[in-house]
């Protein structure tokens, strides 16, 4: 055998006994990719479930169970909805709940409308100026509203609207998120639906109406989802506007739970799981769409 040949038959062993450790660093690779992400998702879920689950579980504990301490379970070992009881006894939960669900829906309402129809006139009509105001709009997206809160007070005030829920209303009637959500909706349709309607003799309002707007249905769905979330958690310009305790929301009427049951954190978790409900009731209802409208927002960016 030459020496050539005898090169070539060492190369042939050698080759399989190299690949060996790179295959199974390639398996190693394979499985380490999925199990760190799966750790990663379920470090997510604990951090956004866990507090959830600890403030229902308290809500649901009787007195005698502990809720702090080496001896806390998670699991109630004597369950009781008193707690829930307790809290109507102390404050008009109902009117409370009545007034956020005025502000809140009317915020879905003026945020749909108001949002849809600005998004549409910077996605679709040409105007002078029309790029300096899409820049004011990102410009407010970064401005804190504590910022502006003092000026907005007494605009507010001028017009007569302290301790109403109109004046509650309005500083949120319309956000620049809404009016961006709706601009991106918008300018992905492909014009020629609209110009097959303007042919038919279609007027601007009844392209926009009837046309525009039922196509992005998806992204209505997100603005809506999350006016009602900023309108119903919004805590701090009701407590500022509102002075009468019958014109108080539902978070601004939570408060006297921390004043009136100081030592009974299980009132005050009942208190807050009430105000959670019609949050988890809006999104789930308006799940399908809510999603639709990420991902078609996904696909437009």
């Amino acid at each position: 055998m030459s020496v050539r040949e005898r090169a070539s038959e060492r190369r042939a062993t050698a080759e399989p006994r190299a690949a060996r450790p790179t295959r199974r660093s390639a398996g190693m690779s394979r499985f380490a990719g999925p199990a760190l992400r799966y750790l990663l998702l379920l470090l997510m879920t604990v951090l956004l479930v866990g507090p959830f689950l600890w403030q229902l579980s308290t809500a649901l504990k009787s007195t005698g169970e502990p809720i702090y301490g080496p001896d806390t379970t998670l699991l109630p070992t004597d369950p009781t909805l008193g707690n829930f009881g307790k809290v109507t006894e102390v404050i008009p939960v109902w009117r409370y709940i009545g007034n956020s669900a005025i502000v809140a829906f009317a915020s879905v309402l003026t945020n749909c409308l108001l949002g849809a129809m600005a998004g549409y006139a910077l996605a679709r009509m040409r105007f002078r100026g029309r790029g300096a105001v899409f820049a004011a709009l990102l410009a407010s997206l970064v401005v804190p509203f504590e910022v502006i809160m003092v000026n907005v007070f007494l605009t507010v005030r001028s017009l007569g609207l302290v301790d109403t829920l109109l004046g509650v209303l309005l500083p949120g009637a319309v956000s620049g998120l809404s009016i961006l959500v709706m601009r991106t909706a918008f300018l992905a349709l492909p014009r020629e639906t609209e110009e097959a309607a303007a042919i038919d003799g279609a007027g601007e309002w009844a392209r926009f109406w009837r046309v525009a707007l039922p196509s992005v249905r998806g992204s209505l769905a997100v603005v809506g989802v999350f006016s009602f979330l900023f309108a119903w958690d919004d805590f701090l310009w009701p407590l500022i506007v509102l002075k009468n305790p019958d014109n108080f929301t539902l978070t601004v009427g939570l408060q006297y739970l921390s004043g009136t049951f100081t030592n009974d954190q299980r009132v005050v978790a009942a208190g807050t799981m009430i105000a959670v409900v019609p949050l988890l009731a809006v999104f789930f209802a308006l799940q399908r769409m809510f999603f639709r409208g990420i991902g078609e927002g996904g696909v437009k960016g």
